[in-house]
C-alpha cells in the first residue's frame, strides 16, 4: 500500500512522538520528584488495572486519560480543584513514558505552557526507588503491559 509508512520504516506515530518530545523538557524520575516538592502537579493517567497492579505516586492526581483535558483546563467547570491556572507546572505520568508525551502536548495546546511528562513513566519512578503507595489489592498473575 503506497503512502502508509514513513521513510526508513518509521511509523507515523513514532514520528509524531519524536516531534512532540522535541517540544517538551521531559523530566527524569528524580527531577519529577523535585518538581513535585517545589509545587508541580504530578498527574497519573494510567488506567486502573496498572494502578491496581503497581500502586501510585504519593500526592499525584489520578485522572483517567479520557478526562485529562476537562480536569486540567482552568476554565472548565469540570476541572479538578488542583487546576489552579495556566501557569501550573504539570508533569504527566503514564506507565512507560509514551502516552504521557502526547497528553502533555495536548495540555500545552490548551494553554498549560509548563506541562511536560515523566521520561520512562511510572516504571522509571519506581526503578529510581522513589516513594510508591502500594496497591490496595495487588493483582494476581500477569499484570497489564499496555501503556495508556
Amino acid at each position: 500500500m503506497t503512502g502508509t509508512s514513513e521513510p526508513h520504516g518509521t511509523s507515523r506515530v513514532d514520528s509524531l512522538l519524536e516531534e512532540v518530545r522535541s517540544g517538551l523538557d521531559r523530566l527524569t524520575a528524580e527531577a519529577a520528584g523535585r518538581a513535585q516538592k517545589e509545587g508541580a502537579l504530578l498527574v497519573d493517567i494510567r488506567y486502573a488495572a496498572l494502578r491496581d497492579a503497581d500502586g501510585t505516586i504519593p500526592g499525584a492526581l489520578v485522572v483517567e486519560r479520557n478526562e485529562l483535558e476537562w480536569r486540567l483546563d482552568p476554565t472548565c467547570p469540570h476541572r479538578s480543584p488542583e487546576a489552579s491556572g495556566f501557569d501550573l507546572p504539570v508533569v504527566v505520568v503514564c506507565n512507560e513514558g509514551y502516552a504521557s508525551s502526547l497528553a502533555a502536548r495536548s495540555l500545552r495546546e490548551l494553554g498549560l505552557h509548563r506541562a511536560t511528562d515523566l521520561d520512562g513513566g511510572f516504571q522509571s519512578w519506581r526503578a529510581a526507588g522513589l516513594p510508591v503507595v502500594p496497591p490496595l489489592h495487588p493483582a494476581e498473575g500477569d499484570r497489564p503491559t499496555l501503556d495508556t
